[in-house]
């Protein structure tokens, strides 16, 4: 079980402490607002209302005792950028922080947060990969080349064999699994394509064009 720190308990730091306590964290939430603790209060272990960039309260946490540290401020930068130092400087092994622009990570970064989540950037990018094509159904970005795919199956590759379609020497891309009758599983050479097969591949965006038609 991990334990987790919340700084920010707005709409984002609620999320993020509803699907980590479904997955058995222990979190504990700081706000300075006495509404957000209360709303945050059915998804964490424990919650404080608190300064999250006052040095002696993050002392009094006990940072260095979390596996993580998420800051999730997001109507104050200047808040979310002290709150990143200083947890740092309170021997905190791993802190996430929210940017909401480009100049915003990069201070992040600079400042102590060991990795920045962008959540309106990540949206809109899976937003657009995602509804760009119809054979596209959904993706999950890997590093600035390469990406998972979940795609619809091609009419032309009906009935045939991955061994006939021959798509990672052609194309430089992997099917990695296949949903098929409802049934996720790794295929062979001589799994058949069928019609309403989904697809799982890992390449990169030209590729994928070039292969799908896209």
């Amino acid at each position: 079980m991990k334990s987790v720190l919340i700084i920010g308990a707005g709409q984002f730091g609620c999320h993020i402490a509803k699907v980590m306590s479904e997955l058995n964290c222990e979190i504990m939430a700081v706000d300075r607002n006495e509404s957000s603790v209360n709303a945050i209060l059915p998804y964490v272990t424990n919650a404080q209302i608190g300064d999250g960039t006052n040095t002696e309260f993050l002392h009094s946490l006990g940072v260095s005792n979390y596996d993580v540290c998420i800051v999730s401020i997001g109507d104050n930068f200047q808040s979310s950028l002290e709150a990143t130092a200083l947890l740092k400087e309170c021997g905190a092994p791993l802190v996430i922080s929210r940017a909401s622009n480009d100049v915003q990570e990069k201070f992040l970064l600079r400042n102590g947060a060991d990795e920045v989540v962008y959540p309106e950037k990540q949206s809109a990018k899976r937003i657009a990969v995602k509804f760009s094509s119809d054979a596209i159904l959904d993706f999950i970005e890997l590093d600035s080349e390469y990406s998972i795919y979940e795609m619809a199956m091609p009419k032309d590759w009906i009935g045939k064999t991955l061994i006939q379609l021959d798509i990672r020497r052609k194309h430089n891309i992997n099917i990695i699994s296949i949903k098929q009758n409802g049934k996720v599983i790794v295929p062979h050479g001589e799994t058949v394509m069928e019609e309403d097969d989904v697809l799982y591949v890992i390449g990169d965006m030209k590729a994928l064009r070039k292969c799908f038609k896209i």
